[in-house]
Order: C-alpha cells, then sequence, then structure tokens
C-alpha cells in the first residue's frame, strides 16, 4: 500500500473544539508520531530513488564516453566558394 503523496498537511478543523484531556494528548501524540513515520517512509523511498538515478546517470555517461571514443572521427571537407554558382540559384519574393 503506497502511501498519499506529499501535500501540504493541515489539521483538520472540528466546529467543537475537543476538551483537554489526558487522552487528547495521546491522540495528538499518536497522530504525530504516524504523520512521523509517513515522512521518513517516504524520504527512504525518494533517496532510493535517487540513488537509482544517479547510478542510470553514471552509466549513461560510461557510454556515451566509450561512443565518443569508438565513433569515426569524419573527414571534413572543405567547400569551395565556386561549388554552388549564383546564377545557378532563382529568388522568388512573396507579399503577403
Amino acid at each position: 500500500m503506497r502511501p498519499t503523496p506529499l501535500t501540504d498537511s493541515r489539521p483538520k478543523i472540528s466546529t467543537m473544539p475537543r476538551p483537554q484531556t489526558e487522552a487528547t494528548a495521546y491522540l495528538n501524540l499518536y497522530k504525530l508520531s504516524i504523520e512521523k513515520k509517513r515522512l521518513q517512509y517516504e524520504l527512504d523511498s525518494i533517496d532510493q530513488r535517487r540513488h537509482r538515478i544517479q547510478k542510470r546517470l553514471s552509466f549513461l555517461e560510461s557510454q556515451v564516453a566509450e561512443m565518443q571514443q569508438s565513433a569515426p572521427v569524419p573527414k571534413l571537407v572543405p567547400v569551395t566558394k565556386n561549388s554552388a554558382p549564383d546564377s545557378a540559384l532563382n529568388t522568388l519574393f512573396l507579399e503577403y
């Protein structure tokens, strides 16, 4: 069972305030401990996800470095100005 996503926790508002008794104090302690456990669980799952993401990133970086080393270097052919004469290009202007 997955916990609900982290949202701003707001105390539930009651139309009638509870009387301040010893039971109320224990109830508040219980609610706080439950919330603490939930947040700790969520923090642990975030840490695990962060660890998995870091492992994947390092794997991808090693793959990129490996491919860059093994990739052939392309030969650049210099382009001369006379390879495409200006007279061969026809220009057309459109007005909107």
